[in-house]
């Protein structure tokens, strides 16, 4: 890397929005929740909602794994109202496996504002949407723009790759961020939806981590990063901290009739109101299993989950019994398991313990998932 160089010396930003702007309205994306720039052109207007809906999604997860959620949650819950209306338990079952599950319960209290506090109708400027629960800087910003064309920057992490190349910053975004936003704000055009919109799409396809394709780029005229033919050595990666490992044991019961023994996480802290098996708790350093009732626990295998802050080694146990642990909780049919709201860690217990799991489901079921990052 080059010396560093202040982030006031590498501005103003060099965007050729106009250019940017002609990519767009022949290479958008077709994504579920997006009005395209041609039916935009027609007077066609993005329903606030879906807007609202994918970015909450979007968050730390990808569009490939988004899209399906997003189609089950609109077929379910057509209208703000619908979700409001909806218990929190059939939300976080439906939101069960994108992780960050504070997303889904944000999600519910946010529609519960809108329809009782604001007559189901979203307010359209980036000020007045970040009162509502759940809704930050980032996803206000792409709501007022995407939907009303408010002038303000939309700094998601596509747009931030594309920024740090075309400045060839030499500092982590996260270092520069206030300054990026300062910056983007300036060149934000009147089509302020379709150019944030642009921004990302050139991020997620042409702009992308580990690809640039800078000949077909439409800002790589003012491009430092292609100028000096390394683009692919921005963004500059921060130093990360390394991330420690907890161990602990789940254990799976199922009883004669093949229900399994469920219960709630407390409605606080990681995967709140979430379901699981019973388990021990997660400690830095490896402990004896201790079953939650006498059985023959047998050992049925171990899962790795990552989470944001930590790396989860769990054993997994299985007894057959008829027993109910002393805690609180319930039978589940597998019918019931599969529609419970089972974080992708506990359905991994379960496949590894050979519970309501096809044999693929449970091949894969000790790996990484990342998609999942809770």
């Amino acid at each position: 890397m080059p010396h560093k160089t202040p982030i006031q010396k590498l501005l103003p930003l060099n965007l050729d929005t106009g250019a940017l702007l002609d990519w767009y309205d022949a290479s958008a994306r077709t994504l579920p929740w997006r009005v395209g720039p041609a039916a935009r052109g027609g007077g066609m207007r993005p329903d606030p909602y879906r807007v609202w809906l994918s970015e909450v999604m979007l968050q730390q997860t990808t569009v490939a794994a988004v899209v399906e959620y997003y189609l089950h949650f609109t077929r379910r819950w057509p209208s703000v109202g619908d979700l409001a209306e909806a218990p929190l338990d059939d939300v976080l079952g439906a939101w069960a496996g994108l992780g960050y599950y504070a997303r889904a319960r944000n999600l519910h209290a946010c529609a519960r504002a809108v329809a009782t506090r604001l007559g189901g109708v979203f307010p359209q400027s980036s000020a007045e949407l970040m009162t509502l629960p759940g809704i930050g800087p980032y996803t206000a910003a792409a709501i007022a723009a995407i939907c009303h064309d408010e002038k303000v920057p939309v700094l998601d992490g596509n747009v931030e790759r594309v920024l740090a190349r075309v400045l060839a910053l030499n500092v982590p975004v996260r270092d520069a961020k206030p300054q990026l936003c300062a910056a983007l704000s300036t060149r934000v055009p009147e089509r302020a939806g379709d150019f944030a919109q642009a921004m990302m799409d050139l991020g997620a396809t042409l702009c992308a981590p580990r690809r640039a394709l800078c000949d077909r780029c439409p800002l790589s005229g003012g491009c430092r990063a292609f100028g000096a033919g390394r683009p692919l050595d921005f963004p500059v990666k921060p130093t990360r901290a390394q991330r420690p490992t907890r161990h602990g044991h789940a254990f799976v019961i199922v009883n004669n009739d093949g229900a399994v023994w469920l219960r709630q996480r407390p409605d606080k802290g990681l995967l709140a109101s979430m379901t699981e098996v019973p388990g021990s708790t997660w400690d830095e350093t490896p402990t004896p299993p201790a079953g939650p009732l006498a059985a023959d626990w047998r050992p049925a295998g171990h899962v790795t989950h990552v989470f944001t802050h930590f790396r989860l080694e769990l054993d997994v146990w299985a007894a057959r019994s008829d027993e109910a642990p002393a805690s609180e909780g319930w039978w589940a049919s597998p019918r019931e398991v599969a529609r419970a709201a089972l974080p992708s860690l506990y359905r991994k217990v379960l496949a590894v313990a050979g519970v309501g799991q096809d044999k693929a489901q449970k091949k894969t079921a000790g790996h990484k998932d990342r998609r999942s990052l809770n």
